[in-house]
């Protein structure tokens, strides 16, 4: 097997969040000891991580007064450049404090969703300042649980606008930010507003200036919704809207368990794997996740380097899939050719539909093709546990 070692050409990231992760749930308090920020930056930087990325609240203190401030940027450019690792992203926090109870761009006070927008647009001038490429939004509490509080079709008025208001600020301060909306079904708040990709996509559409905005599909949220994360990274890259992802794993149907990369469902996973590198993605490999609560300092450590070899792995399986002569033998065979057929079926025009309805089928010869995917499937097993 290759070299394992991560090296900053792998572009591989993570949220300050997960790594300062202090292992508190809503049934107990904080296992671990708080991790500053810069000394976040820092640890990642030495285990040659590409870029961090940041909510406005990780890197600067809610509330923080301008010298608080300005004394922690100097210190974080400082470390960047010390440790060569980029600022990859940035987000707003809008969800945690109680002032965003009942949403922030969906809030019914205006004077919240005001607010909001003025988080984020001071956050964006800080972002921009870091060399953040992609800015994401998550909208954690843009949701219900009593559906007679708030209309979804009122919510998503008020949503679109303030994304239409942050991309012309984006446009008007030159920042060339890519806005990333992710997706998310449920929890913290009973049904979110924008639950899935395609919810996302959807939306999109809608706004303004699409082209600016795309999608930051996340593992764990496909999984909560029963969805095949696989399919979801597919269908937004396949659109071009695959601006950011998110890496992790998760139990199918269950709450939010940001568990370690690779951790759950490693053939999905390794098919996640198998689309970013065959098509070359140009993002970070982002890692939005926690250490487990039973976690020491130490193993917040051992936790980001367990992520990374597993995704190295993964790529070395990829790339033993993609050199497999039985594989692609029978993807080979598999595969239907008709040029001609493809032809009239690429395009519609009227002379291709009346070729197309004359053209004579026999349906029981064409079902008689055999299709061996109990085979296929087990030599993916067998190269994923390593004995093929």
């Amino acid at each position: 097997m290759s070299n394992l070692k991560p090296q900053k050409a792998h572009r591989f990231s993570f949220g300050l969040w997960c790594t300062a992760n202090r292992g508190r749930d809503p049934f107990g308090e904080e296992t671990r000891s708080r991790l500053d920020p810069v000394t976040n930056i820092k640890e990642l930087g030495k285990r040659n991580v590409y870029a961090f990325n940041y909510h406005d609240d990780d890197l600067i203190p809610f509330g923080a007064s301008l010298q608080q401030r300005n004394k922690i940027i100097k210190e974080t450019r400082k470390v960047m450049k010390d440790y060569a690792i980029k600022c990859g992203m940035a987000t707003t926090n809008l969800f945690y404090h109680r002032v965003f109870k009942d949403g922030a761009f969906t809030s019914h006070d205006p004077k919240v969703r005001a607010y909001a927008v003025q988080k984020v647009m001071r956050n964006m001038d800080l972002g921009a300042e870091l060399g953040a490429k992609v800015y994401v939004f998550w909208g954690g509490r843009e949701g219900t649980e009593v559906d007679a509080s708030k209309t979804p079709e009122e919510s998503l008025k008020r949503y679109r606008e303030c994304m239409n208001y942050l991309c012309a600020y984006s446009r008007h301060n030159g920042y060339g930010f890519r806005f990333a909306i992710e997706p998310k079904p449920n929890e913290p708040r009973g049904d979110i507003f924008l639950a899935t990709a395609g919810h996302v996509m959807a939306f999109i559409g809608t706004l303004d200036d699409p082209d600016m905005v795309g999608v930051n599909p996340e593992i764990e949220h496909s999984r909560m919704a029963g969805l095949n994360t696989y399919h979801d990274f597919a269908q937004c890259m396949e659109a071009g809207k695959l601006y950011h992802v998110d890496l992790g794993a998760q139990k199918p149907c269950r709450f939010d368990q940001d568990l370690r990369f690779g951790s759950e469902d490693i053939k999905e996973t390794f098919f996640v794997v198998k689309l970013l590198e065959d098509n070359h993605w140009q993002g970070t490999r982002n890692f939005d996740e926690h250490p487990y609560r039973s976690e020491d300092d130490k193993g917040v450590w051992d936790f980001v380097e367990g992520s990374m070899r597993t995704y190295l792995i993964l790529w070395e399986k990829v790339k033993r899939f993609n050199s497999d002569k039985k594989v692609q033998q029978i993807l080979k065979s598999i595969k239907g050719k008709d040029p001609f057929l493809e032809g009239l079926l690429g395009r519609f025009t009227p002379e291709n539909a009346a070729e197309l309805k004359k053209r004579s089928f026999d349906p029981m010869a064409l079902s008689r093709k055999r299709l061996p995917y109990e085979e296929l499937d087990q030599r993916v097993q067998e190269i994923l546990m390593g004995v093929a």
